[in-house]
């Protein structure tokens, strides 16, 4: 055993011994190690989390069972992808909102609460616009809402996670991480399950109101956190005024734009990993769009669809993403793309089952879990291959443009989806779904073959040159 591994060691063994040994029992260990999770500022970024998730299913996912349970048809359901475009658009306006001012609320509340409480307050507008429209006879309308709840979302989700880096210290931002995404998560399930099942109980209206209120309470809570002390108002008038504007703004636009760019395309099969990244999710995103109008098409209730597809579809996803997990580490990144690709494909070929089986719920529970466990498998390797690809001196702006065109395949290239079921009928655009996802494992293995080292080994500092 190294001198480095033993060190380690002793570190972990003594910072373990001061957390178990003012313990007297179990009870008292687990309320320890659960202890950091409770202060107040993590409990905040939980919330943030929530309303995080909460509008990414209102905008399509949710929307799309209402839309066909108003008999609007297929095809135009699928175009409603579209308002997703959004959330891959976001990097464009993400500088505005880390440099520029709100007239009077920034000297109020400061940079990031203004354009936080801002974001949510215009989101509640627009999911309860969302919410008072009529599918059937407001169609036009309905989706310019939904198009905007997908933009204040993704305007908020820019906001949020400047503030929970900000407002964290560095020994709390690997709990800040996991409490917004838990946080996501219930967001997700309360916009999905609980929408249907409000729904179910009440009407689509009153779900939506209720979904609305809930973004307009986060809003008031927001009002009475703690700003980042490095986002006051008077900072940024003092710098604005010490910077001559033009050089400043080709500086910027250098370094923050084209800079991650250049060094990107300098890297072997650029292009191919560019093409792949749009592609590899493709098939999953054709399945995804249609599969509330799916279910609503075989009978199944909107309770049924949110205990099935939403609550037991997420422990199911949990599932995927633990073994997507493990799997890399027992075989490789590369090597668990391939698989978990190959896997996601193969689960397509089950919702064309359950097209024949009809409403059959234990038909269902199969397809949700085959679905959702391979979609973790492949979202745990694919977020691991997105997060190599990013040079440490553009981690931001990288990842956010790669994850933008991971998108692209989700809002914009699975649009005919509609088109498609109508043309061939459910069973066969099941089947279409897994032989559109051969695009993206053939270009995976042209890269493994071609250019195996283009995601490693991890990028150098541009200011110095790489050694040979």
């Amino acid at each position: 055993m190294g001198p480095e591994l033993k060190q380690i060691l002793s570190l972990f063994w003594r910072r373990l011994n001061n957390v178990v040994k003012p313990c007297k029992n179990f009870h008292e260990f687990s309320l320890n190690i659960l202890r950091p999770y409770f202060q107040k500022r993590l409990l905040f970024v939980l919330i943030l989390g929530f309303v995080s998730g909460l509008p990414l299913l209102l905008s399509f996912g949710t929307l799309s069972a209402w839309l066909r349970e108003a008999e609007i048809d297929r095809s135009t359901i699928g175009l409603f992808s579209l308002v997703g475009l959004p959330y891959a658009l976001k990097p464009l306006w993400a500088p505005l909102m880390d440099g520029a001012r709100i007239p009077f609320l920034t000297n109020v509340l400061g940079r990031r609460r203004s354009w936080l409480i801002t974001s949510q307050l215009m989101l509640v507008v627009a999911i309860s616009g969302l919410a008072l429209s009529d599918p059937r006879n407001a169609t036009f309308s309905m989706a310019i809402f939904a198009v905007l709840v997908a933009f204040f979302s993704a305007s908020q989700d820019i906001v949020i996670d400047a503030y929970r880096i900000e407002i964290l210290d560095d020994d709390e931002q690997g709990l800040g991480a996991a409490m917004v995404t838990y946080g996501y998560r219930i967001g997700m399930l309360v916009a999905g399950a609980g929408v249907f099942f409000l729904a179910d109980f009440w009407t689509w209206t009153h779900a939506y109101l209720i979904m609305a209120s809930l973004v307009f309470l986060s809003a008031v809570l927001v009002s009475f956190a703690k700003e980042p002390p490095i986002s006051s108002g008077e900072y940024f008038s003092k710098s604005t005024e010490k910077l001559n504007k033009i050089a400043s703004l080709s500086r910027w636009v250098g370094k923050f734009i084209l800079a991650p760019f250049s060094e990107f395309t300098t890297r072997p099969g650029w292009l191919l990993t560019l093409l792949f990244i749009v592609t590899f999710k493709l098939g999953d995103a054709f399945l995804s769009t249609m599969t509330n109008p799916f279910y609503i098409d075989l009978g199944f209730t909107k309770t049924e669809i949110a205990e099935v597809t939403k609550l037991f579809g997420l422990c199911a996803l949990g599932v995927g993403l633990f073994i997507g997990g493990v799997l890399i580490k027992k075989i490789g990144l590369l090597p668990s793309l391939v698989v978990t690709g190959v896997l996601q494909a193969i689960s397509n070929l089950v919702f064309a089952y359950q097209a024949i089986a009809g409403h059959d719920i234990s038909v269902l529970t199969l397809t949700i879990a085959a679905e959702n466990v391979t979609g973790g498998m492949g979202t745990a390797a694919f977020v691991a291959y997105l997060s190599i690809l990013t040079n440490t001196e553009f981690t931001a702006t990288q990842y956010a443009l790669l994850s933008a065109l991971m998108s692209l395949g989700r809002s914009v290239l699975s649009s005919p989806s509609g088109y498609l079921v109508d043309a061939v009928g459910w069973f066969d655009f099941f089947v279409y779904s897994s032989i559109i996802a051969l695009p993206g494992l053939l270009l995976l293995l042209v890269l493994i073959k071609v250019y195996p080292n283009h995601v490693g080994p991890k990028t150098h500092n541009l200011s110095v040159p790489p050694k040979t």
